[in-house]
C-alpha cells in the first residue's frame, strides 16, 4: 500500500510517502495507524493521537473504522482549517 503523508505528519516522519506491505491482521484505518506507530519513534509520535488526523483511501475521505480492503493508497493528514 502506498502511504502518503501531508503537513505535520510529513514533517514528523521526514518523508512524504512510503510503500508498505500491511500485515494480514490490519483491516481498518485505525489498525493501520496502530501498526505504523510501532515502526519507529517518529511513527509513534506522528500516529499516537488519531483524533488529530484525517484520512483518505484512494482519494476519498474516510473514518478511522473504515475498511482498507483493496485500496492502493492511504493519505494521512491533519485537519485542514481556513481563515
Amino acid at each position: 500500500m502506498q502511504l502518503v503523508y501531508f503537513a505535520s505528519v510529513r514533517e514528523s516522519l521526514g518523508q512524504d510517502r512510503e510503500t508498505c506491505e500491511l500485515p494480514e491482521n490490519v483491516h481498518t484505518v485505525a489498525q493501520c495507524l496502530d501498526w505504523l506507530a510501532g515502526r519507529s519513534d517518529a511513527h509513534k509520535a506522528a500516529f499516537s493521537d488519531h483524533t488529530k488526523l484525517r484520512f483518505a483511501l484512494d482519494q476519498t475521505i474516510v473514518r478511522l473504522d473504515s475498511k482498507i480492503s483493496n485500496a492502493s493508497e492511504l493519505a494521512i493528514f491533519p485537519p485542514v482549517t481556513g481563515g
